[in-house]
């Protein structure tokens, strides 16, 4: 009941709506930025053999350094606040959709490559009137994914490279010894994720 106090007090006072404001705009912007470069890089890699073998195992390894450890050479490159965050986050967005594009496109009934290539398609053509379309049930699963994601990813930069925001408070509020605050942020953090997946599924629906 103290939580629940805590957090209804925080939103009819305005106090906590700037942080919660300044969050979902970093994950959304990290969101976009990695969902269209691995969507974008997941095409790339899938139709070009060679581009795959010779960039696939850097990405990977690009992937395998924990993000937290980045976070303190991304605050020298863009400084304390927003860049970083959104930074951290897009790099966390980006390798589902990449790896889940790749598979979505390369993943399409031989039938229907080859009905395509007896009726002369063009490799762009079967491209996006083939593969995308038919990937697109995996695509979107690493949407979903994403989205996930970069509100974790969002709120663990804000830990260190943030000023405000809901990851921000949350380190104040241990410093404050307010765990009621503290749990009504994770709360907020929970609702927020929720509201943005659902939001996914009915984008993904339409």
């Amino acid at each position: 009941s103290v939580v629940l106090r805590t957090l209804l007090d925080g939103l009819k006072t305005g106090y906590l709506l700037p942080h919660i404001w300044l969050t979902s705009a970093e994950m959304l912007l990290g969101l976009a930025t990695g969902c269209l470069i691995g969507f974008l890089c997941g095409i790339a890699l899938g139709e070009n053999a060679f581009l795959r073998r010779v960039l696939y195992p850097y990405i990977i390894a690009s992937q395998v350094v924990p993000k937290l450890a980045l976070v303190p050479l991304f605050i020298v490159w863009f400084g304390f606040g927003m860049t970083s965050t959104v930074v951290i986050t897009a790099l966390i967005c980006f390798f589902p959709l990449l790896e889940n594009t790749m598979t979505g496109i390369d993943h399409v009934d031989p039938q229907k490559r080859e009905l395509f290539r007896m009726l002369g398609a063009t490799r762009l053509q079967t491209l996006w009137r083939l593969k995308i379309p038919a990937g697109l049930p995996v695509i979107l699963a690493g949407v979903r994914v994403a989205v996930v994601l970069a509100l974790v990813g969002a709120v663990v930069a804000e830990f260190i490279a943030g000023r405000a925001g809901l990851g921000a408070m949350i380190i104040a509020s241990q410093g404050m010894m307010d765990s009621p605050l503290m749990f009504a942020l994770l709360v907020a953090i929970t609702g927020l994720g929720m509201l943005f997946y659902e939001a996914t599924l009915f984008v993904e629906q339409r």
